[in-house]
């Protein structure tokens, strides 16, 4: 869940920038930044958001296939605003949280689009299930001159949730829960000082 598409980010500053061949890290601004997900219960869809996430992002700009993004989910900081649901999530049916408490999400690569339209390639595993996947996210970039640029990125990746083991026993139907649940991202970066 979330979220590769910040280590793009480093690709836009090395095209602003237009030099160093220097790898960069990234630092994510927590404050400003949001990873959520978006199902649907009954036909009625809901917002969650993990509160406790952490990434990692290094890319080099001579090199940009060759950057890389670790984001890793505390699968019991998810939250929707709903007791039933909260309460829920963390159980054996749902994240498991209590056998698989993390989430992880590694970017191996990524591919620009064209105008500010890029993918993140690499990996989710969840629930002990790890498969590939591709980020699609778009990617904005200010803040030159006397400032760190800061990067922002947005990006949504849409999943099967019974793929990973989400949703167990009469939770595995698409009767009350849909199969397909989105996981947002919305992060702002910086260069690592």
């Amino acid at each position: 869940m979330t979220l590769a598409p910040a280590y793009s980010l480093l690709l836009a500053t090395a095209l602003l920038w237009g030099g160093s061949a220097q790898a960069a890290d990234w630092a994510v601004d927590a404050g400003k930044s949001k990873l959520g997900f978006v199902g649907s219960q009954s036909g009625t869809p809901f917002e969650g958001r993990f509160g406790r996430w952490a990434a990692k992002i290094a890319f080099d700009p001579a090199n940009p296939a060759a950057g890389t993004a670790v984001v890793v989910i505390d699968m019991t900081s998810a939250t929707t605003g709903d007791l039933q649901k909260d309460q829920s999530l963390p159980q054996a049916d749902w994240f498991d949280a209590k056998a698989f408490p993390q989430a992880r999400f590694e970017a191996t690569s990524f591919r620009a689009k064209g105008g500010n339209a890029f993918e993140a390639v690499g990996s989710l595993s969840l629930r002990g299930i790890k498969k590939d996947v591709v980020l699609p996210f778009t990617l904005d970039v200010g803040g030159a001159g006397a400032h760190a640029p800061v990067a922002h990125a947005q990006g949504k990746l849409t999943l099967i949730r019974t793929d990973y083991g989400v949703g167990q026993g009469e939770w595995k139907a698409p009767d009350m829960v849909a199969l397909e649940v989105a996981v947002t991202v919305d992060l702002t970066a910086t260069t690592a000082q």
